[in-house]
Protein backbone atom coordinates (compact mmCIF):
# COMPACT_ATOMS: atom_id res chain seq x y z
CA UNK A 1 0.00 0.00 0.00
CA UNK A 2 2.89 2.38 0.70
CA UNK A 3 4.23 1.70 -2.80
CA UNK A 4 0.80 2.41 -4.27
CA UNK A 5 0.58 5.67 -2.35
CA UNK A 6 4.02 6.71 -3.60
CA UNK A 7 3.01 5.91 -7.18
CA UNK A 8 -0.19 7.94 -6.90
CA UNK A 9 1.73 10.80 -5.31
CA UNK A 10 3.84 10.88 -8.47
CA UNK A 11 0.99 10.55 -10.99
CA UNK A 12 -1.43 12.72 -9.00
CA UNK A 13 -4.54 11.13 -10.52
CA UNK A 14 -5.64 7.87 -12.16
CA UNK A 15 -8.10 8.31 -15.02
CA UNK A 16 -11.18 6.08 -14.77
CA UNK A 17 -12.65 4.59 -17.94
CA UNK A 18 -15.18 1.82 -18.48
CA UNK A 19 -13.42 0.07 -21.41
CA UNK A 20 -12.43 -3.41 -20.26
CA UNK A 21 -11.00 -5.01 -23.39
CA UNK A 22 -7.70 -5.45 -21.54
CA UNK A 23 -7.93 -4.01 -18.00
CA UNK A 24 -9.78 -1.01 -16.56
CA UNK A 25 -7.83 2.18 -17.22
CA UNK A 26 -7.20 3.15 -13.58
CA UNK A 27 -5.41 -0.12 -12.80
CA UNK A 28 -2.90 0.17 -15.64
CA UNK A 29 -0.77 3.20 -14.62
CA UNK A 30 0.00 1.47 -11.32
CA UNK A 31 1.00 -1.70 -13.17
CA UNK A 32 3.28 0.38 -15.42
CA UNK A 33 5.03 1.84 -12.36
CA UNK A 34 4.80 -0.98 -9.80
CA UNK A 35 4.81 -4.14 -11.88
CA UNK A 36 2.49 -7.05 -11.18
CA UNK A 37 0.78 -5.67 -8.06
CA UNK A 38 -2.39 -6.98 -6.42
CA UNK A 39 -5.35 -5.03 -7.92
CA UNK A 40 -7.20 -5.43 -4.62
CA UNK A 41 -4.82 -2.78 -3.24
CA UNK A 42 -6.50 -0.18 -5.43
CA UNK A 43 -9.96 -1.35 -4.37
CA UNK A 44 -8.91 -1.10 -0.72
CA UNK A 45 -7.48 2.38 -1.28
CA UNK A 46 -10.58 3.72 -3.06
CA UNK A 47 -13.56 1.78 -1.69
CA UNK A 48 -12.73 0.81 1.89
CA UNK A 49 -11.94 2.77 5.02
CA UNK A 50 -9.68 4.51 5.57
CA UNK A 51 -10.03 5.75 2.00
CA UNK A 52 -6.88 7.08 0.45
CA UNK A 53 -8.38 7.79 -2.98
CA UNK A 54 -11.74 9.12 -4.15
CA UNK A 55 -13.28 9.64 -7.58
CA UNK A 56 -13.89 13.13 -8.87
CA UNK A 57 -13.61 15.16 -12.07
CA UNK A 58 -9.94 15.93 -11.39
CA UNK A 59 -8.57 15.41 -14.91
CA UNK A 60 -11.62 13.79 -16.37
CA UNK A 61 -13.33 11.14 -14.23
CA UNK A 62 -10.41 10.08 -12.06
CA UNK A 63 -9.27 8.68 -8.76
CA UNK A 64 -7.37 11.28 -6.78
CA UNK A 65 -5.86 11.43 -3.27
CA UNK A 66 -8.57 12.36 -0.76
CA UNK A 67 -6.67 15.49 0.29
CA UNK A 68 -7.44 17.03 -3.11
CA UNK A 69 -11.17 17.26 -2.22
CA UNK A 70 -10.94 20.83 -0.81
CA UNK A 71 -8.99 21.90 -3.94
CA UNK A 72 -11.95 20.79 -6.05
CA UNK A 73 -14.53 22.86 -4.18
CA UNK A 74 -14.11 25.83 -6.53
CA UNK A 75 -14.88 23.42 -9.39
CA UNK A 76 -17.92 22.11 -7.50
CA UNK A 77 -19.14 25.69 -7.05
CA UNK A 78 -18.71 26.31 -10.78
CA UNK A 79 -20.73 23.21 -11.67
CA UNK A 80 -23.44 24.29 -9.22
CA UNK A 81 -23.74 27.72 -10.87
CA UNK A 82 -23.71 26.15 -14.35
CA UNK A 83 -26.12 23.36 -13.35
CA UNK A 84 -23.61 20.66 -14.30
CA UNK A 85 -21.50 20.28 -17.43
CA UNK A 86 -22.03 19.62 -21.14
CA UNK A 87 -25.51 21.14 -20.90
CA UNK A 88 -27.21 17.98 -19.62
CA UNK A 89 -30.39 18.62 -17.63
CA UNK A 90 -31.04 17.24 -14.14
CA UNK A 91 -34.48 17.83 -12.62
CA UNK A 92 -33.92 20.15 -9.62
CA UNK A 93 -37.26 19.07 -8.18
CA UNK A 94 -35.89 15.56 -7.63
CA UNK A 95 -32.71 16.66 -5.86
CA UNK A 96 -34.02 16.86 -2.25
CA UNK A 97 -35.69 13.45 -2.41
CA UNK A 98 -32.76 11.71 -4.06
CA UNK A 99 -30.26 13.29 -1.69
CA UNK A 100 -32.34 12.15 1.28
CA UNK A 101 -32.58 8.63 -0.21
CA UNK A 102 -28.80 8.48 -0.53
CA UNK A 103 -28.43 9.70 3.03
CA UNK A 104 -30.82 7.03 4.31
CA UNK A 105 -29.83 4.07 2.10
CA UNK A 106 -26.35 4.76 0.77
CA UNK A 107 -24.23 3.56 -0.81
CA UNK A 108 -26.65 3.15 -3.72
CA UNK A 109 -26.53 2.94 -7.51
CA UNK A 110 -28.76 4.96 -9.81
CA UNK A 111 -30.53 1.72 -10.66
CA UNK A 112 -31.47 1.32 -6.97
CA UNK A 113 -33.40 4.61 -7.17
CA UNK A 114 -34.84 4.39 -10.68
CA UNK A 115 -38.15 2.79 -9.74
CA UNK A 116 -38.91 5.56 -7.25
CA UNK A 117 -37.56 8.63 -9.02
CA UNK A 118 -37.20 7.97 -12.77
CA UNK A 119 -39.66 8.14 -15.60
CA UNK A 120 -39.19 6.32 -18.91
CA UNK A 121 -35.54 6.30 -20.04
CA UNK A 122 -34.77 8.77 -22.82
CA UNK A 123 -33.70 7.27 -26.15
CA UNK A 124 -32.77 10.31 -28.22
CA UNK A 125 -29.08 10.45 -27.26
CA UNK A 126 -27.11 7.21 -27.58
CA UNK A 127 -24.69 6.82 -24.68
CA UNK A 128 -26.26 9.69 -22.71
CA UNK A 129 -29.79 8.41 -22.26
CA UNK A 130 -29.44 8.34 -18.50
CA UNK A 131 -32.40 7.87 -16.21
CA UNK A 132 -33.72 10.84 -14.22
CA UNK A 133 -32.17 9.45 -11.03
CA UNK A 134 -28.78 9.01 -12.71
CA UNK A 135 -28.83 12.58 -14.02
CA UNK A 136 -29.59 14.01 -10.60
CA UNK A 137 -27.02 11.79 -8.89
CA UNK A 138 -24.38 12.86 -11.39
CA UNK A 139 -25.20 16.51 -10.75
CA UNK A 140 -25.06 16.00 -6.97
CA UNK A 141 -21.68 14.31 -7.45
CA UNK A 142 -20.33 17.17 -9.56
CA UNK A 143 -21.31 19.75 -6.95
CA UNK A 144 -20.01 17.68 -4.01
CA UNK A 145 -23.33 16.92 -2.31
CA UNK A 146 -22.69 13.20 -2.81
CA UNK A 147 -19.44 11.31 -3.33
CA UNK A 148 -18.51 8.03 -4.98
CA UNK A 149 -18.06 5.25 -2.44
CA UNK A 150 -16.86 2.73 -5.03
CA UNK A 151 -18.23 0.65 -7.87
CA UNK A 152 -20.06 -2.67 -7.96
CA UNK A 153 -19.18 -5.74 -10.03
CA UNK A 154 -20.94 -4.25 -13.06
CA UNK A 155 -18.82 -1.08 -12.74
CA UNK A 156 -21.87 0.93 -11.69
CA UNK A 157 -21.13 3.90 -9.45
CA UNK A 158 -22.06 3.59 -5.77
CA UNK A 159 -23.12 6.99 -4.41
CA UNK A 160 -23.07 8.02 -0.76
CA UNK A 161 -22.91 11.21 1.26
CA UNK A 162 -19.40 12.69 1.60
CA UNK A 163 -19.26 12.24 5.39
CA UNK A 164 -19.45 8.44 4.92
CA UNK A 165 -16.90 8.40 2.10
CA UNK A 166 -14.19 10.89 3.01
CA UNK A 167 -12.17 10.99 6.23
CA UNK A 168 -13.43 13.65 8.67
CA UNK A 169 -10.01 15.31 8.71
CA UNK A 170 -10.32 15.95 4.95
CA UNK A 171 -13.87 17.30 5.15
CA UNK A 172 -12.79 19.64 7.96
CA UNK A 173 -9.96 21.18 5.94
CA UNK A 174 -10.50 24.86 5.09
CA UNK A 175 -11.61 25.71 1.58
CA UNK A 176 -8.86 27.56 -0.32
CA UNK A 177 -9.70 30.46 -2.58
CA UNK A 178 -10.12 29.50 -6.25
CA UNK A 179 -6.71 30.99 -7.07
CA UNK A 180 -5.05 29.20 -4.14
CA UNK A 181 -6.59 25.94 -5.35
CA UNK A 182 -5.40 26.46 -8.92
CA UNK A 183 -1.89 27.35 -7.76
CA UNK A 184 -1.69 24.16 -5.68
CA UNK A 185 -2.97 22.06 -8.60
CA UNK A 186 -0.38 23.63 -10.91
CA UNK A 187 2.28 22.90 -8.28
CA UNK A 188 1.23 19.25 -8.22
CA UNK A 189 1.10 19.06 -12.00
CA UNK A 190 4.63 20.46 -12.15
CA UNK A 191 5.87 17.82 -9.70
CA UNK A 192 4.28 15.07 -11.78
CA UNK A 193 5.73 16.39 -15.04
CA UNK A 194 9.21 17.41 -13.95
CA UNK A 195 9.45 19.71 -16.96
CA UNK A 196 6.36 21.07 -18.72
CA UNK A 197 4.92 23.84 -20.82
CA UNK A 198 2.12 26.05 -19.53
CA UNK A 199 -0.33 24.03 -21.63
CA UNK A 200 0.92 20.79 -20.04
CA UNK A 201 0.48 22.24 -16.56
CA UNK A 202 -3.04 23.45 -17.32
CA UNK A 203 -4.17 20.21 -18.96
CA UNK A 204 -3.10 17.92 -16.12
CA UNK A 205 -5.99 18.98 -13.87
CA UNK A 206 -8.03 20.45 -16.75
CA UNK A 207 -7.49 24.06 -15.73
CA UNK A 208 -8.11 27.00 -18.00
CA UNK A 209 -4.99 28.54 -19.43
CA UNK A 210 -6.85 31.68 -20.53
CA UNK A 211 -9.81 32.10 -18.13
CA UNK A 212 -12.37 34.84 -18.20
CA UNK A 213 -12.14 37.98 -16.11
CA UNK A 214 -12.09 37.27 -12.38
CA UNK A 215 -11.53 33.51 -12.81
CA UNK A 216 -8.52 31.76 -11.28
CA UNK A 217 -5.57 31.80 -13.64
CA UNK A 218 -3.08 29.07 -14.52
CA UNK A 219 -0.67 31.69 -15.84
CA UNK A 220 -0.84 33.61 -12.55
CA UNK A 221 -0.17 30.35 -10.70
CA UNK A 222 2.90 29.74 -12.85
CA UNK A 223 4.13 33.28 -12.19
CA UNK A 224 3.69 32.75 -8.44
CA UNK A 225 5.61 29.47 -8.51
CA UNK A 226 8.40 31.01 -10.58
CA UNK A 227 8.63 33.89 -8.13
CA UNK A 228 8.82 31.49 -5.16
CA UNK A 229 11.55 29.47 -6.88
CA UNK A 230 9.52 26.28 -7.22
CA UNK A 231 9.52 26.56 -11.01
CA UNK A 232 12.42 27.62 -13.21
CA UNK A 233 11.79 28.90 -16.76
CA UNK A 234 13.81 26.77 -19.19
CA UNK A 235 14.07 25.99 -22.88
CA UNK A 236 13.78 22.43 -24.14
CA UNK A 237 15.52 21.37 -27.33
CA UNK A 238 12.97 20.90 -30.08
CA UNK A 239 10.16 22.70 -28.22
CA UNK A 240 8.79 25.93 -29.58
CA UNK A 241 6.88 26.86 -26.44
CA UNK A 242 8.49 28.00 -23.17
CA UNK A 243 8.87 25.38 -20.46
CA UNK A 244 9.17 25.21 -16.68
CA UNK A 245 11.35 22.88 -14.60
CA UNK A 246 10.26 21.90 -11.11
CA UNK A 247 13.01 22.44 -8.57
CA UNK A 248 12.79 18.85 -7.31
CA UNK A 249 13.10 17.28 -10.77
CA UNK A 250 16.24 15.23 -11.31
CA UNK A 251 17.80 14.07 -14.57
CA UNK A 252 18.74 10.40 -14.07
CA UNK A 253 21.89 8.95 -15.57
CA UNK A 254 19.88 6.05 -16.92
CA UNK A 255 16.19 5.22 -17.41
CA UNK A 256 15.76 1.44 -16.99
CA UNK A 257 12.06 1.43 -17.89
CA UNK A 258 10.30 -1.39 -19.71
CA UNK A 259 6.53 -1.32 -19.59
CA UNK A 260 3.30 -0.95 -21.51
CA UNK A 261 1.30 2.25 -21.09
CA UNK A 262 -2.46 2.51 -21.00
CA UNK A 263 -4.00 4.87 -23.59
CA UNK A 264 -5.07 6.86 -20.51
CA UNK A 265 -1.68 6.94 -18.78
CA UNK A 266 -0.61 10.43 -17.61
CA UNK A 267 2.63 10.04 -19.58
CA UNK A 268 0.67 10.20 -22.86
CA UNK A 269 -2.39 12.30 -21.92
CA UNK A 270 -1.29 15.51 -23.58
CA UNK A 271 -0.72 14.44 -27.18
CA UNK A 272 1.39 17.45 -28.19
CA UNK A 273 3.71 16.78 -25.24
CA UNK A 274 3.96 13.08 -26.11
CA UNK A 275 4.89 13.92 -29.69
CA UNK A 276 7.42 16.59 -28.64
CA UNK A 277 9.13 14.39 -26.04
CA UNK A 278 9.05 11.01 -27.74
CA UNK A 279 8.48 11.80 -31.44
CA UNK A 280 5.43 9.57 -31.04
CA UNK A 281 2.12 10.56 -32.62
CA UNK A 282 -0.66 8.85 -30.72
CA UNK A 283 -4.41 8.71 -31.19
CA UNK A 284 -7.01 6.48 -29.54
CA UNK A 285 -9.01 4.68 -32.24
CA UNK A 286 -11.77 3.14 -30.12
CA UNK A 287 -14.42 5.26 -31.81
CA UNK A 288 -12.95 4.97 -35.30
CA UNK A 289 -14.76 2.47 -37.61
CA UNK A 290 -12.76 -0.76 -37.79
CA UNK A 291 -11.97 -0.38 -41.48
CA UNK A 292 -10.43 3.06 -40.88
CA UNK A 293 -8.23 2.19 -37.90
CA UNK A 294 -4.52 2.55 -38.49
CA UNK A 295 -3.16 0.53 -35.55
CA UNK A 296 -6.18 -1.05 -33.86
CA UNK A 297 -8.91 -0.74 -31.26
CA UNK A 298 -7.01 -0.61 -27.94
CA UNK A 299 -3.40 0.27 -28.64
CA UNK A 300 -0.80 0.57 -25.88
CA UNK A 301 2.54 2.38 -26.30
CA UNK A 302 5.60 0.35 -25.28
CA UNK A 303 8.10 2.33 -23.22
CA UNK A 304 11.66 1.02 -23.40
CA UNK A 305 14.27 3.06 -21.57
CA UNK A 306 13.46 6.68 -22.36
CA UNK A 307 11.97 5.78 -25.76
CA UNK A 308 8.49 4.78 -26.85
CA UNK A 309 9.75 2.01 -29.10
CA UNK A 310 6.56 0.31 -30.30
CA UNK A 311 2.80 0.06 -29.98
CA UNK A 312 0.57 -3.02 -29.69
CA UNK A 313 -3.16 -3.59 -30.08
CA UNK A 314 -4.09 -5.84 -27.15
CA UNK A 315 -7.12 -7.79 -26.00
CA UNK A 316 -7.53 -10.09 -23.02
CA UNK A 317 -9.45 -13.18 -24.14
CA UNK A 318 -10.47 -14.25 -20.65
CA UNK A 319 -12.46 -17.27 -21.85
CA UNK A 320 -9.47 -18.76 -23.64
CA UNK A 321 -7.05 -17.33 -21.01
CA UNK A 322 -4.96 -15.75 -23.75
CA UNK A 323 -3.49 -12.28 -24.28
CA UNK A 324 -4.15 -11.47 -27.93
CA UNK A 325 -1.70 -9.18 -29.74
CA UNK A 326 -3.89 -8.10 -32.63
CA UNK A 327 -1.21 -5.84 -34.10
CA UNK A 328 2.41 -4.96 -33.29
CA UNK A 329 4.22 -1.96 -34.74
CA UNK A 330 7.78 -0.72 -34.29
CA UNK A 331 8.58 2.99 -34.18
CA UNK A 332 11.24 4.47 -36.47
CA UNK A 333 13.66 4.83 -33.56
CA UNK A 334 13.04 1.38 -32.02
CA UNK A 335 16.28 -0.29 -30.85
CA UNK A 336 17.23 -3.70 -32.32
CA UNK A 337 16.22 -5.63 -29.19
CA UNK A 338 12.66 -4.18 -29.08
CA UNK A 339 10.91 -7.45 -30.01
CA UNK A 340 12.68 -9.44 -27.28
CA UNK A 341 11.98 -6.80 -24.62
CA UNK A 342 8.35 -6.48 -25.72
CA UNK A 343 7.92 -10.26 -25.59
CA UNK A 344 9.14 -10.32 -22.00
CA UNK A 345 6.78 -7.47 -21.09
CA UNK A 346 3.80 -9.18 -22.73
CA UNK A 347 4.48 -12.34 -20.74
CA UNK A 348 4.60 -10.28 -17.54
CA UNK A 349 1.33 -8.51 -18.40
CA UNK A 350 -0.40 -11.78 -19.28
CA UNK A 351 0.63 -13.31 -15.95
CA UNK A 352 -0.65 -10.25 -14.06
CA UNK A 353 -4.00 -10.55 -15.84
CA UNK A 354 -4.23 -14.27 -15.00
CA UNK A 355 -3.77 -15.35 -18.63
CA UNK A 356 -1.78 -18.42 -19.67
CA UNK A 357 -0.39 -17.48 -23.06
CA UNK A 358 0.37 -14.70 -25.54
CA UNK A 359 -0.80 -15.09 -29.14
CA UNK A 360 0.39 -12.69 -31.85
CA UNK A 361 -1.64 -12.07 -35.01
CA UNK A 362 0.24 -11.45 -38.29
CA UNK A 363 -0.52 -7.74 -38.39
CA UNK A 364 2.06 -4.96 -38.15
CA UNK A 365 5.74 -4.71 -39.04
CA UNK A 366 6.85 -6.02 -35.63
CA UNK A 367 4.60 -9.09 -35.53
CA UNK A 368 7.03 -11.59 -37.14
CA UNK A 369 9.92 -10.62 -34.87
CA UNK A 370 7.61 -10.64 -31.85
CA UNK A 371 6.32 -14.14 -32.65
CA UNK A 372 9.91 -15.35 -33.01
CA UNK A 373 10.84 -13.80 -29.66
CA UNK A 374 7.90 -15.60 -28.07
CA UNK A 375 8.89 -18.89 -29.72
CA UNK A 376 5.79 -19.07 -31.90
Amino acid sequence: MRTLERAVARTGVLQVDSVNVLQRAHYMPLYSRMGAYDPDLLIRASARRPRRLVEYWAHVQALMPVELWPLMRHRMDHYRSERGKWGFVADPGLEPGILEAVRERGPVTARDLDAEFSGPRRKEHWGWNWSDARRVLDFLYLVGDVAIAGRNGSFEVLYDVPERVLPPAVLDLPTPSPQEAVTELVRRAARSHGVASAQCLADYYRLRLQPGAGAPSTRLAIEQLVESGELEPVTVQGWRRPAYLHRDARLPRKVPARTLLSPFDPLVWERARTEALFDFRYRIEIYVPAAKRVHGYYVLPFLLGDTIAARVDLKADRGARVLLVQGAYAEMHAPPHTAEELAAELRRLAAWLGLDDVVVAPRGDLSDALRAALGQ
